[in-house]
């Protein structure tokens, strides 16, 4: 089989992890452009992963075919560089978020229809097992009708973080702060449990840090089409850092993921009865979460071990993008996926600066 040939746009930190993925599909990828303007960090990578280093992608184009393109830029130059990718032909993976407001994303994802290619978002915590495991509860029932959830980022960056690149912390490239940048991840986890998002409450403040432009803690509450509510807490200004979690609660069942891993889980089997429970509060003999997982403690799904680790989940969302190049899949995170996670962060942000409700069209 020929191997894709792969340029990989953006030489940072996490091109990183990009790299060894890419090195991990070898049988499939091969990089050959590393694009980056800052000449010493793209010879870096090539140097680790292969590939001439090149100043633009337009450059990289211009040297040889390129099928497939990786954005891990700023946020908000992902919309420039994907659309100019997908215009000459290649396909995309595009680090989280897609971009920094829904109109730029859905700009993409215009160019991604006329052309025909294939788009993904990075959010590979939907590939986690974990998140499988919860997913699959809730698709078959056994959580009962969604009543909740909350996605919580309780995370520490220090001012030398935001010191270390003029683009961090700006509302240009960043697109925001605690929630933009980092709290994506779990608020996108919230939106694949509960569904489509209608409107968002809230408030930011930036409190721990000097020299941004963004919030370092946001807080908000989001009302879903199922009548579900999500309450949101992100933070950059936890210290010294603890931990993302997604809680998921049912009138059948509740799970809870904390740093990727299931720490709770009860579920009720779509043909058995709901005990009935006067005042409950959690005990040892209500999780159900050990169930789910192996005697090697690889979780299962329906009974079926989910593949690999918990670190795999990048690898894990580049297979289903090769897959969906095949097409013998669809890819599981695109552009309208993505956006809708964006549109609850500017939703919030908007709400903010209003100080009302914001209504969410995605």
């Amino acid at each position: 089989m020929t191997r894709i040939r792969t340029a990989l746009v953006g030489a940072g930190v996490i091109a990183r992890q990009h790299g060894v993925v890419i090195d991990q599909l070898a049988d499939r990828l091969e990089l050959v452009a590393v694009v980056d303007r800052d000449a010493a960090k793209g010879q870096e990578l090539a140097a680790k992963h292969g590939g001439a280093v090149f100043a633009t992608l337009e450059e990289a184009f211009s040297a040889g075919p390129v099928e497939l393109v990786v954005v891990c830029t700023p946020t908000g130059a992902h919309g420039e560089i994907a659309i100019e990718a997908l215009e000459r032909g290649a396909h995309v993976i595009i680090e989280k978020p897609a971009e920094i407001t829904v109109e730029r994303a859905n700009r993409i994802l215009a160019v991604q229809e006329r052309t025909g290619r294939i788009v993904s978002v990075i959010s590979q915590h939907r590939f986690d097992p974990s998140t499988e495991i919860v997913l699959e509860k809730i698709r078959a029932g056994e959580l009962g009708r969604i009543t909740s959830g909350v996605a919580a980022i309780d995370w520490w960056r220090g001012q030398s973080y935001y010191d270390s690149g003029d683009w961090r912390g700006t509302w240009a490239l960043d697109g925001g702060g605690a929630l933009m940048n980092q709290g994506v991840h779990t608020v996108d986890l919230l939106v694949a449990a509960l569904g489509r998002p209608v409107e968002v409450f809230g408030y930011t403040a930036t409190n721990a840090h000097e020299r941004i432009e963004v919030e370092d803690v946001a807080a908000a509450v989001v009302r879903f089409e199922s009548g579900a509510l999500g309450v949101i807490h992100g933070s950059t200004a936890v210290y010294p850092g603890l931990v993302a979690r997604l809680q998921v609660h049912g009138d059948r069942g509740s799970a809870v993921i904390e740093n990727d891993k299931l720490t709770y889980l009860h579920a009720t089997p779509a043909d058995a009865e709901r005990a009935e429970i006067a005042m409950g509060a959690q005990g040892g003999d209500t999780n159900q979460a050990a169930q789910y997982f192996d005697a090697d403690g690889r979780p299962q799904v329906a009974g079926t071990s989910v593949p690999g680790a918990m670190g795999d989940a990048h690898l894990f969302q580049y297979r289903n993008v090769l897959a969906a190049i095949d097409g013998t899949e669809e890819v599981r995170v695109g552009i309208a996926e993505n956006r809708r996670a964006i549109a609850i962060i500017t939703g919030l942000y908007e709400s903010t600066r209003t100080g009302r409700p914001v209504a969410l069209e995605v």
